[in-house]
């Protein structure tokens, strides 16, 4: 299985962006999908998440800014990124993990940078 997240880029503060993740198989259903993010020297943290239920979770700082959807037909998921500040600036990484105990897996997309200037 393969993830590619696409979308990253420059923008301003107060900006938006639409991160994608596509997958090369149609893991949604029993998967748990995120997104990450990292900056130099700081570990990889947790942004946002959506089960296969459709269950969302965010990061307190994303919390009323991003909003995570995926497209179970298209494979794909989603990062909207609204009201964008400097602090944003990362490489995304999209993220899938099962959702049932018979699984095992943790795939990663290889990322996507964004930056976002004040």
């Amino acid at each position: 299985v393969q993830l590619q997240a696409s979308g990253g880029g420059l923008a301003q503060a107060g900006g938006s962006l639409r991160l994608s993740c596509a997958a090369s198989v149609n893991i949604f259903v029993i998967s748990t999908m995120a997104w990450y993010r990292q900056t130099p020297g700081k570990e990889r943290e947790l942004v946002a998440s959506i089960s296969s239920g459709g269950a969302t979770r965010y990061i307190d700082s994303a919390k009323g800014r991003f909003s995570i959807s995926r497209d179970n037909r298209q494979t794909t998921m989603y990062l909207q990124m609204s009201s964008l500040k400097p602090e944003d600036t990362a490489v995304y990484y999209c993220n899938a993990r099962p959702d049932i105990p018979s699984r095992r897996y943790d795939y990663w997309g290889r990322g996507t940078l964004v930056t976002v200037s004040s």
